[in-house]
């Protein structure tokens, strides 16, 4: 398996304006605000439970000379929505229900 290189900001910002519609220029600033957000969290010793990211938990945090390694162990489910699928709330019932197949 090869390993994919690792995530950066600008790749986040121009993935996050690709799949959201909204200029690069006000995507930034928000994404730079929840990255900050994430970090100080972490930081503080909170766990994480973030839809559709998973959930993180803060195992154990260690103090080196070059920074704070923080040891984490992060679920994520198996099945992740659609960003379209869970800001409108849509589920396809019909699947679910089986009297809504049924011919009378």
């Amino acid at each position: 398996m090869v390993k994919e290189p690792a995530l950066n900001k600008r790749e986040l910002i121009d993935e996050a304006v690709l799949r959201s519609g909204v200029k690069k220029k006000d995507a930034k600033p928000v994404v730079e605000a929840l990255l900050a957000i994430l970090g100080e969290t972490v930081a503080a010793g909170r766990d994480l439970n973030l839809k559709p990211f998973g959930k993180l938990h803060l195992n154990r945090s260690d103090v080196r000379s070059n920074g704070t390694v923080h040891v984490c162990r992060l679920r994520q489910p198996l099945e992740r929505p659609s960003i379209d699928q869970e800001s409108a709330g849509e589920r396809d019932i019909s699947s679910l229900d089986p009297l809504a197949q049924s011919q009378t």
